[in-house]
């Protein structure tokens, strides 16, 4: 690669293949352009090891979103499925639409902001303007209720057995709450960046269909 100009500033030395751009790049480009003007794939090796150096930043308590929705450890182990079933849905949504952690954020806070209307009688859904939010709203709202789809077909079964299978709103809403948190705690703050749908597909492997045990 000697003599190779560098694809994007066309003056320093390139030194490394960059996927996103289907070219030859110099490290400094790739440090300030990744995620931002680049859009990388996932499975960058250069993304990973940069990936290594970034740290989750703890929220702010003033600055956590919906604060006074109270999630407590024991409301992710009650729920561990529905929020399970909400990240594999998002995470497939952000792929399939090619979306972006500030996209997941938006379509997560107009879901909620449509979740927050229901206690009050008079549903309003709020719509994002940018179209891949809008989006990833449709798909989660359509997770949700192939979830409710799943959990009414098995409710005959639960009920003879003495138990309780049912989807709360209220329920629904803590689970997007607790993405939403765990979005603006993951994103990078680059323009494309991915760092939270990285997450999701590390911390939540496996099928979507496993994660409602019915």
């Amino acid at each position: 690669m000697s003599g190779v100009l560098c694809k994007l500033c066309e003056k320093k030395r390139a030194k490394r293949h960059c996927p996103g751009v289907g070219g030859e790049i110099c490290p400094s480009c790739c440090g300030t352009e990744r995620e931002n003007t680049i859009d990388c794939p996932l499975d960058c090796v250069f993304l990973a090891e940069a990936r290594r150096h970034e740290r989750p930043v703890p929220l702010d308590a003033a600055a956590v979103p919906n604060a006074d929705i109270r999630l407590k450890e024991s409301f992710l182990r009650e729920h561990e499925p529905l929020v399970l079933w909400m990240a594999f849905s998002l995470s497939a949504a952000m792929e399939k639409e090619r979306a972006v952690d500030s996209d997941a954020s938006e379509a997560l806070e107009a879901l909620i902001r449509t979740y927050r209307t229901i206690d009050s009688g008079l549903i309003y859904e709020t719509r994002p303007q940018n179209p891949y939010a809008a989006g990833l709203q449709e798909a989660m709202k359509k997770a949700v209720d192939e979830a409710r789809e799943r959990l009414t077909k098995t409710a005959g079964l639960v009920e003879q057995a003495g138990g309780a299978n049912t989807l709360r709103d209220k329920d629904i809403l803590g689970a997007l709450v607790f993405l939403q948190r765990m979005a603006l705690e993951y994103q990078n703050g680059r323009r494309r960046g991915r760092a939270f749908l990285q997450m999701l597909k590390t911390w939540f492997p496996g099928e979507k269909s496993a994660a409602l045990a019915l």
